[in-house]
Formats: C-alpha cells, structure tokens, sequence
C-alpha cells in the first residue's frame, strides 16, 4: 500500500497503487484530454543560483526539477518527494510561486494532457545533490546571466515570476 509523506496509507485503486495512475486512467479514457497536475521547484543555493534540471527523454533542454501529483497527495507533498527523487535534496516550500494552467502537451504516443502545475519556491534542509542518470541526466546551478533556454514557455514564465517575487502569479 502507498503511504503519503505523514505515513499515512494513500486509499486508492490497487491498479494505481503498481503502476501509477497515469496508465491506469489511460485504460480508461485512452489518449483524450486529461488534466495532469505537477508540482516543480525553485531551488536556490548559497550564492543564489537557481537549480535547474536536464531530463532524460530531452537531453539538449533544461527545466525546474519537478514531476506529476500523485493520487493522494498535496502539491506541497508532491514537489517534496520529487524533488528528493529527482535532486537527492530534503526541501520545505516556503512560497507559491506560481499556479500555471493554460499549458497542453501532446505525448509522442499521442496522449493529450492540460498540465496544471504548481510551482514553489523551496529550503533546502538537507540530502546530497545527486544525478541518478536514469530520469535526470545533469543537475546544475546558474544565474540569470548564464541560465540556459529553458525546455517550455511554462518554464520560461516559472523563472520570470520567481525572479519577480511578490504575489503568487496566476497563468
């Protein structure tokens, strides 16, 4: 059984629970429209440069380390496990950057999703950055002076409202 990051057992279907819910709402729905939420990080070190992300599946593209809501959870419990999978890092949200909406993707294999993502700005409390080379290939700091193309407008547009600071942006 799934346990959310209280430990608390995740009640949901046992079909979900192996695979994830993605294939298993997929069975269901085919490669129609779905909503898929995610929730990513705006990570910054000692000097104030931000963590981004290269991928696998995009190996030229970089991006805020992040991934998909799963059944369950929270945004904030979501960017909390990401980013400890995805970075090796412990992290706390401290704000809400950005709540981005108008976003549509279709997949290689011809699945049609409206990404709503939540982006946070996070502390890190501990862990130790790590590359895992199989969903991330390279993990690296930069300023806004060296940052490089970002993978998606969203990302771009996550950057601008997290380096504008203020009231959370709604997209």
């Amino acid at each position: 059984m799934s346990m959310d990051l209280s430990g608390k057992p995740r009640l949901i279907a046992p079909s979900v629970d192996k695979g994830g819910w993605i294939p298993w709402i997929r069975e269901k729905v085919g490669n129609d429209l779905i909503f898929v939420n995610s929730a990513g990080a705006w990570i910054k070190d000692q000097q104030g440069r931000v963590l981004l992300q290269r991928r696998s599946g995009n190996t030229e593209a970089w991006g805020f380390p992040g991934g998909i809501m799963e059944l369950g959870e929270s945004a904030a419990q979501t960017v909390v496990r990401e980013i400890k999978e995805e970075t090796g890092l412990d992290v706390a949200p401290t704000r809400l950057v950005g709540i981005y909406t108008q976003f549509f993707e279709t997949c290689p294999n011809g699945d049609e999703c409206q990404n709503i993502s939540f982006f946070f700005e996070v502390e890190t409390l501990g862990g130790d950055l790590t590359v895992d080379g199989h969903e991330t290939l390279d993990l690296r700091y930069c300023s806004a002076d060296d940052k490089p193309p970002l993978y998606s407008e969203q990302h771009e547009l996550m950057w601008h409202d997290a380096m504008a600071g203020g009231a959370t942006a709604y997209r």
